[in-house]
C-alpha cells in the first residue's frame, strides 16, 4: 500500500529545501520500493496570503490523513505586523495541536567532519551525541494569556505556565524508552526551586524512573543545564524537558556542530507524526539557492524510522549525507578554503549520488 506524504513547503526557504529532502526520498524509494506518494498543502504567510489563515482546514485534514508531514519553515518581515492570532508561526502551533504532536526529539550528534565548525574546542565538542525530548503542546505556550491588561494603573500582559500529571507522564515515558535505545540515561531539566509546574514535573519524572531501572536518572536545573551544554556537552544522552525550556535547550545544543541548518527533528503526534528542520524560514536568502537542505534531508530520515518504520532506509540518508560531508561537499553557510562550496541543489545531488 503506498505511502501517502503531505509536503508543507511554507515559507522563505521552504520550497527549495522540501523539495531537497523529497527528491533524496524519490531515490530511497527507487531502491528501498516503500511506495511513496506526495500530496503539497500551503501553511504559514503563504497559506495566509492566499486563504487569509495561517493553517487552512484543507492543510489540517490533508495532514491527519497523511502517513506522515514534511514541513519546512514559516514566517518573513512581511508580515509582522499581522495580527497574533493570524501570524506565519501560529500554522505550527495549530498543527501541533490538531495532530496531538506531543514530542518534540531533536538529535545532536556531531560528525568528526564537523568538529571544527563548532564554536566550542574540539576537545569540548569531539563525541557529542544526544536526543533532546521536548514536551510540545503544554506549558506557557498553550495555557490561559491575556494580551493586555490594566492592574493597579498600569497596562501588564501575562502568561499561565501549567502541566497534568498525565502530561508529564507520556513525554517522560518516551524519554526513558528513547534512551534504553540508546545509553540509558536521562536529565530531567526543570526549576523546581522557583516553579510549581516544574516540583510537580520533578516528582512525576522520579516516580516514573521505579519503571526503568536500566535507566539512569539524573536532575539539572534549566540554567545549570544551559551551562552545561556548553562546558561538557558529552555528558548527555537524553535530555528530558518542557515546552519553553526544550524551546531554548535544543536551540542552544544545535549550536553544537556549527550549523544550524544541519539539524533534523521530529514531532511526534497521536495520529500522525511531522517532521521539519528545525532553523528558520531564512528569508533574506530565498530563491537563491544556496540554503543548506542538510537538516531538510536529514528530517525526511527521521520520517523514514518514526513514520514509516524503514531502518535500512533512514540510515541509509544518514550515510549519504555524512559521506558528502566527508567527500568535501559544502553550502556556503559551511563552506572554508580547502572545500567545494556548492548550491542546495548540488549538495542534494551529492547525497543522492550516495545512496
Amino acid at each position: 500500500m503506498a505511502k501517502k506524504i503531505v509536503v508543507i513547503p511554507g515559507d522563505g526557504i521552504g520550497g527549495e529545501i522540501t523539495s531537497s529532502a523529497v527528491d533524496v526520498l524519490k531515490k530511497i524509494d527507487e531502491k528501498f520500493h516503500i511506495g511513496l506518494s506526495y500530496e503539497y498543502h500551503d501553511a504559514g504567510g503563504t497559506a495566509y496570503d492566499k486563504f487569509g489563515t495561517p493553517l487552512p482546514q484543507t492543510t489540517i485534514d490533508a495532514a491527519k490523513a497523511s502517513d506522515g508531514v514534511l514541513f519546512g519553515a514559516v514566517g518573513g518581515n512581511q508580515w509582522d505586523q499581522v495580527e497574533p492570532e493570524l501570524r506565519p508561526e501560529k500554522a505550527i502551533l495549530g498543527l501541533r495541536k490538531h495532530l496531538g504532536l506531543y514530542a518534540n526529539l531533536r538529535p545532536v550528534k556531531v560528525a568528526d567532519t564537523l568538529v571544527e565548525y563548532s564554536p566550542l574546542k574540539p576537545e569540548v565538542v569531539r563525541g557529542v551525541d544526544l536526543v533532546i525530548v521536548r514536551e510540545l503542546i503544554g506549558g506557557i505556550y498553550f495555557g490561559d494569556r491575556c494580551e493586555s491588561e490594566m492592574h493597579d494603573g498600569h497596562e501588564r500582559a501575562w502568561d499561565l505556565e501549567n502541566y497534568s500529571i498525565p502530561e508529564v507522564v507520556r513525554i517522560a515515558k518516551l524519554a526513558f524508552e528513547t534512551a534504553k535505545l540508546r545509553r540509558g540515561k536521562v536529565t530531567s531539566v526543570d526549576k523546581s526551586n522557583v516553579l510549581a509546574t516544574s516540583r510537580l514535573w520533578r516528582r512525576t519524572v522520579t516516580r516514573m524512573a521505579a519503571d526503568y531501572p536500566e535507566v539512569e536518572l539524573d536532575h539539572l536545573y534549566v540554567d545549570n543545564c544551559a551551562m552545561q551544554l556548553a562546558l561538557r556537552p558529552t555528558q548527555f544522552d537524553v535530555i528530558l524537558t518542557g515546552n519553553l525550556f526544550g524551546d531554548i535547550l535544543s536551540d542552544e545544543a544545535a549550536v553544537l556542530g556549527g550549523s544550524i541548518g544541519m539539524m533534523p527533528s521530529a514531532s511526534i503526534g497521536e495520529c500522525t507524526s511531522l517532521f521539519e528542520p528545525i532553523h528558520g524560514s531564512a528569508p533574506d536568502i530565498a530563491g537563491m539557492g544556496i540554503a543548506n537542505p542538510i537538516g531538510t534531508i536529514l528530517s525526511a530520515a527521521m520520517l523514514l524510522r518514526y513514520a514509516l518504520k524503514e531502518e535500512a532506509a533512514a540510515q541509509a540518508v544518514e550515510k549519504a549525507c555524512d559521506q558528502a560531508l566527508a567527500d568535501g561537499y559544502r553550502t556556503p553557510d559551511l563552506w572554508k578554503d580547502g572545500f567545494t562550496k556548492v548550491s542546495t541543489t548540488k549538495m542534494t545531488q551529492a547525497v543522492i549520488g550516495r545512496i
